[in-house]
């Protein structure tokens, strides 16, 4: 990372916080180099805002009913964003989805961590949905965030087997750990520059994927 300057980093979350606060512990520890200037929230009351204003870093908190509609809140949320300066924007339990008028201006520095091995089961629940269908596979995946929901081009998955007698809960449970190893390495993969969103695909130390990156036991990538 010899003459490259440190990634900046903005999150977006809804929740709890628990991948967003593995992103942190990674910059702190030296494993990320990113500087995370900036979390957001569409709920004031989100864990994940407690955790960033521990860490000492900015705040934002909107909230969708004091604005109109989804675009105005999707612009004011996103003109704080500007504020600060990202170099990429990670929506780490942001439930919520982004206006098509504000995402074109992201283009390539805007991804997204979804609990599913894309594309099969967009959108929420997924789960329960994997079970209902009786899938034998799970997993997670990150993509670049565009318009269509869950839909942006694929950079790279993690896979988890479904086992007899998995509930919602189990699956959730062991997919976690795998889904924020898979973010940080992809993350840290950005920071390098190794990873890029081109004109027509996702490009891998600057060649086109053809299919997206699998994360191996060993923390590293495989293509699929």
């Amino acid at each position: 990372m010899t003459g490259r300057k440190r990634l900046r980093v903005a999150v977006l979350a809804s929740g709890r916080g628990g991948t967003f606060a593995a992103l942190l512990a990674a910059q702190q520890d030296g494993r990320l180099p990113i500087d995370i200037v900036a979390l957001l929230s569409d709920k004031r009351t989100a864990p994940a805002l407690t955790i960033a204003e521990s860490a000492g870093i900015a705040t934002v908190a909107l909230r969708p009913r004091d604005f109109a509609d989804r675009s105005s809140f999707d612009r004011a949320l996103f003109a704080r964003v500007t504020e600060f300066s990202p170099d990429l924007v990670v929506l780490a339990g942001y439930m919520r989805v982004i206006d098509s008028s504000v995402v074109g201006a992201w283009r390539g520095r805007m991804i997204n961590l979804h609990p599913s091995l894309l594309p099969k089961h967009p959108g929420l629940q997924t789960h329960e949905r994997v079970l209902e269908a009786g899938d034998s596979l799970h997993g997670s995946s990150v993509h670049y965030v565009t318009a269509e929901l869950d839909g942006g081009p694929l950079i790279a998955q993690v896979p988890l087997p479904v086992i007899a007698g998995d509930t919602p809960e189990t699956l959730a449970a062991r997919l976690r750990p795998l889904e924020r190893q898979l973010l940080l390495r992809v993350v840290e993969l950005i920071a390098q520059g190794r990873l890029a969103l081109g004109p027509d695909a996702v490009e891998f130390d600057g060649r086109p994927l053809a299919k997206p990156l699998q994360i191996e036991p060993g923390g590293g990538f495989a293509t699929m």
